[in-house]
């Protein structure tokens, strides 16, 4: 047989995240995915692994600091564009993946993903738990997350590998005739049913080296607790970083909210039904700059702002707009040391197959749509912090939403983040 390079391709959506694998120098494409709701039989040889555990809360803060420093290296690589970012997506592809990595590829993951001397057990338990801890669907909103691995007919994975995925990631595994025509529009079926029509498509065709396709799927979708009156919606001026302005309708509602600001920007958190979930919107102040305010995102600095807010009265002007965007991440992971993984002679997953294999891409795809009734998403992915200081807001406060700014959706229960980004225009 003919050596062929080993491909694994990865997606990752605030729902989905695809792995795809090719055979001898084969590749791994990772593609990363996130939607936004509308705001309405090989024997596996013996394996060592360290005995330092791991519970849901580390897993979170590991999560966290991971996303932070991935999401501050795209907004550096990619000044002038929107950028949206699934650290939940992108950590649990990623993660699915180490099962499979072994020698220098498996330290430089186990570094960057802030799991350094972990228990590989303890790992994957806290992934399932937090996995669980996650997925809802109620009246507070629905948050789901599925995964699934794609394997070529006729190549051969470690049982260690793909019990693991099942078991801890609750993984769907198919075996393909990856020559059929058929296998793409089952794949692309797949993402398309697990984000609800978001995400339609995630791969066109399938190469004779791929042999993996690796996917980690997320929708959430939540409504506003008190959602804001479409007939206030005006068109009004956003003002851009290259001091162009546009115009852009942006949403009006006045109540209460849990706000606060500093001498760098303001702040607000809008609840969805429930109070699970939230959207936190960070606006720099006119004489400060995005740049500076992603600079400081750190989970110490996070957990800080978070302790700061507080109900105020005040008037909001939010944009209804959707940010779409989809990313090379290779450049970005190298920068943070995950370079292995995609050098073809290098890359070690050898706990993933017998086989030499790399991963030749990851792409990270993100739709995030706010509107008066809510919020919809998909996805198919140290800083030093500046201290600010707290202004004590006035009786009632005033935030005009017309420049760019950072935001996040959380979840309240595990504190994960789900999404984090920036919109310089919104669309």
């Amino acid at each position: 047989m003919t050596n062929r390079k080993t491909l694994i391709t990865t997606f990752g959506f605030l729902g989905l995240c695809l792995l795809i694998w090719f055979i001898p120098s084969s590749k791994i494409q990772v593609f990363s995915i996130l939607a936004d709701a509308q705001a309405l039989q090989e024997v596996s040889p013996k394996i060592f692994f360290p005995n330092k555990s791991l519970g849901k809360d580390k897993l979170v803060n590991a999560q966290m600091k991971f996303g932070f420093k991935l999401f501050s290296t795209l907004a550096r690589q990619n000044s002038e564009q929107n950028i949206a970012v699934s650290p939940v997506s992108l950590a649990l592809a990623l993660s699915m993946l180490y099962n499979g990595a072994s020698g220098t590829t498996r330290q430089e993951m186990s570094d960057v993903l802030g799991i350094k001397g972990v228990n590989l057990n303890a790992f994957n338990h806290a992934n399932k738990t937090l996995e669980k801890s996650l997925d809802t669907n109620d009246y507070r909103g629905q948050l789901t997350i599925a995964n699934s691995l794609w394997t070529r007919q006729g190549f051969s994975f470690r049982y260690q590998f793909l019990k693991a995925n099942q078991e801890y990631y609750q993984a769907q595994i198919t075996n393909l005739n990856f020559e059929s025509s058929e296998s793409v529009g089952i794949i692309n079926r797949w993402v398309k049913d697990k984000t609800l029509g978001k995400i339609p498509q995630i791969i066109e065709q399938i190469s004779n080296e791929d042999v993996l396709f690796l996917v980690n799927a997320i929708y959430f979708k939540g409504v506003w607790q008190i959602e804001f009156d479409p007939h206030l919606t005006t068109q009004q001026p956003f003002y851009l970083s290259n001091d162009r302005v546009i115009k852009f309708p942006l949403m009006s509602r006045e109540g209460k909210y849990r706000y606060f600001e500093t001498s760098d920007f303001q702040a607000v958190s809008l609840p969805y039904t429930g109070e699970r979930f939230s959207l936190e919107i960070f606006l720099p102040r006119p004489d400060k700059n995005l740049k500076d305010l992603v600079s400081q995102l750190t989970v110490g600095q996070w957990k800080k702002w978070m302790g700061q807010f507080r109900e105020q009265q005040g008037k909001l002007k939010l944009p209804r707009f959707s940010l779409s965007n989809e990313i090379d991440m290779e450049k970005a992971l190298i920068s943070l040391g995950m370079s292995t993984i995609f050098e073809q002679s290098s890359a070690n997953f050898s706990k993933l197959t017998s086989r030499q294999v790399y991963v030749n891409r990851m792409k990270h795809k993100t739709l995030v749509e706010i509107n008066e009734k809510g919020t919809q998403s998909a996805v198919t992915s140290s800083i030093r912090a500046r201290m600010t200081s707290l202004f004590l807001p006035e009786e009632q406060f005033t935030m005009i939403v017309n420049r760019p700014f950072l935001c996040t959706i959380r979840d309240h229960k595990t504190n994960a983040i789900i999404f984090i980004g920036v919109v310089r225009k919104p669309n």
